[in-house]
């Protein structure tokens, strides 16, 4: 029996299978055989300790060449530190001849070197007080040896024991605080030591003073100073001041009218030393200072050249009520080199 043969297929008789769904395709991407961990455990060993060659790394690009960026300044650099080194010349030559310049030395010391003690415009006013600035004390127990120079006691209205200098000898069975009287609102001066003193004095080695009647100082009442009574300073009966007034309560401060620049002493000079020296000063109804002491010495023999200079100043004085009054006040010299 006789086969028909099969003919080929063409265009006609050919069968068209029907393409794949796209999702199914997607999904069979995602979906992988599922592979014990144990598998991929002892796989990731292997690619350990021998991981798997990679071909060759071939490199399809070629370098290409660009304009050079540095083009334009290539050439410059010797100008550059030229201009450079040129204008710092010029600020370091203006800043020799402002140092040099004795004019400018001169505004420097007119600005500088000393504090203005006219501090009246910057004070609100304040209604009038009743206060007593009169009064004062003194003591010591005859002792050839200056008072110490030291803080004052403690303020009280009334004393009971006066102040003392010296170690006592005898411990009483009852101790009590040494004091002094004095304003409460008084401006106490105030020293970087801690053993009782004369604020205003130089002694150094514990000592009463040459005065009288327990206290120290070179005066008698048992208060500090050379006054009588248990105040502080020139005066009696007590308080401070000893008829010298004392800046607030209705009493202006005195302003400064013309100074003497102070000269520096030559061995500070040489020493290079600088510092500030406070003085405290009395300006009297006429604006001459009076009874100038040292209360923060420099040494090196600047303490003589502000005294000095500032008996040569002029003030114009404190007023209470409408009249000029002698009134106590500090000065600050400062003494910088240029």
């Amino acid at each position: 029996m006789a086969t028909i043969p099969t003919p080929p297929p063409t265009d006609n008789n050919r069968s068209f299978s029907p393409p794949p769904d796209q999702d199914d395709l997607h999904l069979s991407r995602l979906l992988t055989p599922e592979v014990s961990w144990r598998h991929e455990f002892v796989q990731n060993i292997k690619d350990l300790f021998q991981p798997p060659q990679l071909p060759p790394l071939e490199v399809t690009s070629k370098p290409v060449m660009v304009k050079d960026i540095w083009g334009a300044t290539s050439g410059n650099e010797k100008k550059s530190g030229l201009y450079s080194m040129l204008v710092h010349g010029v600020i370091i030559g203006l800043v020799l001849w402002l140092g040099t310049n004795k004019a400018v030395i001169q505004a420097v010391k007119d600005t500088a070197l000393f504090m203005p003690t006219d501090l009246a415009p910057y004070i609100p006013p304040a209604p009038p007080k009743n206060v007593t600035m009169g009064g004062g004390g003194g003591g010591g127990n005859l002792n050839p040896l200056p008072q110490t120079k030291g803080k004052l006691p403690k303020i009280a209205p009334k004393q009971y024991v006066p102040p003392t200098a010296e170690p006592i000898q005898n411990q009483p069975k009852l101790v009590m605080e040494p004091t002094i009287v004095l304003q409460a609102d008084a401006p106490i001066p105030q020293v970087a030591l801690t053993n009782i003193g004369d604020p205003f004095a130089m002694g150094k080695i514990p000592s009463n003073g040459p005065g009288s009647g327990a206290g120290i100082g070179s005066g008698k009442g048992g208060g500090v100073g050379s006054g009588s009574g248990a105040g502080v300073g020139p005066g009696s009966g007590g308080g401070m001041g000893g008829g010298v007034y004392r800046i607030g309560g209705g009493v202006s401060a005195p302003s400064l009218l013309s100074k003497v620049e102070p000269e520096y002493s030559e061995e500070a000079r040489k020493a290079k030393f600088q510092g500030t020296v406070v003085l405290y000063v009395v300006v009297d109804e006429k604006g001459q200072p009076q009874q100038l002491r040292v209360v923060r010495p420099l040494g090196l023999g600047l303490d003589e050249k502000a005294i000095e200079a500032v008996q040569k100043w002029r003030f114009r004085p404190g007023f209470k009520d409408g009249k000029p009054v002698p009134v106590a006040a500090t000065v600050e010299v400062n003494f910088r080199l240029l």
